[in-house]
């Protein structure tokens, strides 16, 4: 269920929206593809009114979703030409576009091959390019990477940008923090349906602290005790280490490290890193409360 969520997408830009499973990413985006009707509010999609003009509003968008829907018999030049027939273009325009198509997302080689020969990047990119037939002004793509391998993910990172550098804006939901620091001008995070922070990518990332400390330690006795002292951004029980985000000055981890030895919990173990936006997520999301003192920092 969502509950007041606010957002609004810039022209040629991508929103990635991130949350945990049942967070409420695939209802946002089935009740703006007109899929599922709201049981209130209101939205406006590239100048059309959800509820009182959804004809327009389809007119507007495109969804790719989680799995491609292709058909695996036919080709890819098949494919893309059975779906311009579905949208009432002239046959000779219909076959015109798909070459087209198949030239842009680096598919004409496999033009004539049936689709259940195609790798998985392959049938993510005939499915992106099916609904770029009639180009939208807002594409929502669903978890598009999916199940795909890194080399086929940074393939189809490669095509999103080079629509969105075609002024195509883009809603993205996504369980990869990388895909959303890749390809996002703003992230926003939505938890049990409701948007708990937003804002770029390196503002979440900057808004949680300046480095992430990670402290490891010799047994659980001390990681225990130790957890009971900290405020943890992230933790590991089985490693035995937890990460604190700090301001990154060497004073803030010295007074840290001396209250652990007067504790008589030192750390094995430090090392620093540059907060990501797994941090931010973690952070969080953890049963629906920010789990971090600086959370409240990051709310957009």
């Amino acid at each position: 269920m969502l509950d007041h969520v606010d957002l609004a997408l810039e022209t040629g830009s991508v929103l990635a929206l991130l949350g945990p499973n049942g967070a409420g990413k695939t209802t946002m985006v089935r009740i703006l593809a007109t899929l599922v009707r709201p049981d209130a509010g209101t939205a406006t999609i590239a100048g059309h009114d959800l509820i009182g003009d959804p004809a327009g509003v389809k007119r507007s968008i495109s969804l790719t979703g989680q799995y491609a829907a292709v058909d695996e018999v036919l080709t890819g030049q098949e494919n893309l030409e059975m779906m311009g027939a579905l949208l009432r273009l002239p046959r000779r325009d219909a076959r015109i576009r798909a070459g087209a198509l198949l030239c842009e997302f680096d598919l004409i080689d496999a033009r004539d091959r049936r689709v259940k020969t195609y790798s998985g990047g392959m049938k993510r990119r005939l499915d992106l390019a099916i609904s770029m037939i009639e180009r939208p002004q807002l594409l929502f793509l669903d978890e598009p990477t999916t199940g795909l391998d890194p080399r086929s993910r940074e393939q189809l990172w490669g095509t999103v940008r080079r629509l969105v550098a075609q002024g195509v804006t883009v809603l993205l939901t996504t369980q990869y923090l990388e895909e959303a620091d890749q390809l996002a001008d703003t992230v926003a995070v939505l938890d049990h349906g409701r948007i708990v922070a937003r804002g770029a990518p390196e503002e979440l990332k900057t808004g949680l602290g300046t480095e992430i400390v990670r402290l490891q330690f010799a047994g659980p006795t001390s990681y225990h005790r130790a957890l009971g002292r900290l405020h943890p951004a992230r933790t590991d029980e089985a490693l035995r280490t937890i990460d604190v985000a700090t301001g990154g000055t060497a004073d803030e981890v010295l007074a840290m490290l001396g209250r652990l030895e007067d504790a008589g919990t030192p750390a094995a173990k430090v090392s620093t890193y540059r907060p990501t936006l797994d941090d931010v997520f973690l952070a969080l999301t953890s049963d629906g409360h920010p789990t971090h003192p600086r959370a409240k920092e990051i709310v957009r």
